[in-house]
């Protein structure tokens, strides 16, 4: 290998892990809006499904403009549904017949705001 393709090589290798670094710092630095989003999509979803008695699909038209990334499952049995964004963060909201549609308990980490 010549010295430009080797040089070529390691600059693109150190460009694309810059690029990969960037983008897990972001991920973290966006965690606790996405499970802010993904728990209002849950219990939003939640509502529709149980309460409205829509099909989960149609439950994606409730939500706000930029909620596109968040994906949606449900557990019949359970009587639950999971919103999340792939690898990034989930929530649950199950539904209750005297309290309605409510959102498990936070399990994850505890978020600081800082001024």
């Amino acid at each position: 290998m010549s010295f430009s393709k080797r040089a070529m090589f390691w600059t693109a290798s150190l460009i694309l892990a810059a690029l990969l670094l960037a983008a897990a710092l972001y991920a973290r630095a966006m965690r606790p809006q996405l499970e802010l989003g993904t728990g209002y999509a849950a219990r939003v979803a939640c509502a529709c499904r149980y309460i409205g008695n829509r099909p989960l699909q149609q439950c994606y038209k409730d939500f706000e403009p930029g909620m596109e990334m968040i994906r949606l499952s449900e557990n019949a049995a359970d009587k639950s549904v999971t919103a999340s964004v792939p690898l990034l963060a989930h929530r649950t909201a199950r539904f209750d017949p005297l309290l309605g549609c409510q959102p498990e308990p936070f399990k994850g980490r505890d978020y600081v705001i800082r001024r």
